[in-house]
């Protein structure tokens, strides 16, 4: 008698991965606790996490939207300035170590930097540079509007029932003096790259680990009750600063990421949803790629949310809470299709500074 017997079959590769088509491999994640529809839900991370809350609003889930947009910007324009993408108006937050940081600004630990960064007479926010396309009119008009963001930060821990966070990336940009992190390296967005006062940092696994629980801390102190879902982008990198390939670049950064998601889900009130696995995972072949090798197909986001929903209803059945208002009942079918075409329409719209760095190559 040895430990592997009598083990379910997902637990050996032939018979959980081998023998079954990739779209029949299932079973990836055994969930924690239960998520209910009435749970507020906030979201927050690298460009795939924006998939995430997306897919919890259409299906009935109470995403936690704390910054919504002004009444008078048209619906059509809300995306391109970063309303409705996460729970605030941060833009894209890649690192723990950013995470980390806004909330140390949000909940008054450290004292946000007042430096900005100018191009064509506008003032940007080094720390969201994208969230305003045109840049702000005066430095006030910045200041105040991250403001706004902090506030909103603050709100979305303390009122939360789930933070869902995307880890994203290792590598980032700091400035050289105050240590401050940077949400994209200075002078690709607007302001201007100095050596002797930026510098490149590939922040390794401890770094990581130490900074994400520097932001669980933060989080729990104002929320003690607030449940935490990890995940890991599977887009690679755009570009790399580290002096190496970009391939191998990307597997060091996922693989740090994704080995600090295992160390924090073993602990209470944190867990790790496998989205990286299923996405960028050698059974499945690639193909929820599109030809760039980059970009999540739609069809790769729907496999995703529906192995998120399927694990859940596996494991404490069907969610509580209110049904959505669907009116008459779908096929799968016709609800794969309908939620595919959404998927696709929502691509577009997906915000992501890194993307910005293909602009660079030659």
């Amino acid at each position: 008698m040895t430990p592997y017997d009598g083990l379910p079959a997902d637990r050996f590769w032939r018979l959980a991965v081998a023998e079954r088509a990739p779209l029949q491999i299932e079973g990836l994640w055994t969930p924690k606790v239960p998520i209910a529809r009435s749970d507020r839900i906030a979201t927050a991370g690298s460009c795939f996490a924006q998939h995430i809350g997306r897919a919890l609003a259409a299906r009935g889930y109470h995403w936690l939207d704390a910054e919504p947009a002004p009444a008078r910007l048209p619906e059509a324009q809300r995306s391109r300035f970063h309303y409705g993408t996460f729970s605030f108006r941060t833009g894209n937050i890649y690192t723990t170590n950013m995470l980390a940081q806004w909330l140390e600004w949000a909940f008054g630990r450290a004292a946000p930097p007042e430096d900005l960064w100018e191009k064509g007479g506008r003032f940007f926010d080094p720390f969201r540079p994208a969230v305003e396309p045109g840049g702000f009119v005066t430095r006030e008009e910045a200041l105040a509007s991250r403001a706004v963001t902090l506030d909103a930060i603050r709100r979305a821990v303390t009122d939360a029932d789930v933070f869902v966070f995307t880890l994203g990336l290792t590598e980032s940009w700091q400035h050289n003096r105050s240590g401050v992190e940077y949400a994209i390296c200075p002078g690709t967005v607007a302001g201007k790259f100095r050596p002797r006062f930026h510098r490149f940092v590939n922040h390794g696994h401890d770094a990581v680990l130490a900074r994400m629980r520097d932001a669980l801390a933060m989080m729990r102190a104002a929320n003690p009750a607030l449940r935490v879902l990890l995940t890991v982008s599977p887009v690679p990198l755009t570009a790399t600063a580290s002096g190496t390939h970009v391939l191998t670049a990307t597997s060091y950064s996922k693989s740090v990421l994704r080995a600090v998601a295992g160390t924090l889900a073993a602990e209470a009130g944190v867990d790790y949803f496998p989205a990286y696995e299923i996405i960028a995972g050698q059974p499945f072949r690639g193909m929820f790629y599109a030809g760039n090798l980059r970009t999540v197909r739609p069809e790769g986001v729907g496999f995703v949310m529906d192995s998120f929903f399927a694990d859940q209803q596996r494991v404490f059945g069907a969610p509580s809470g209110v049904e959505p208002e669907t009116g008459p009942e779908e096929t799968r079918a016709e609800r794969q299709d309908r939620e595919e075409a959404e998927t696709d329409a929502a691509e577009a719209d997906v915000q992501c500074e890194e993307e910005l760095l293909d602009a660079f190559s030659r």
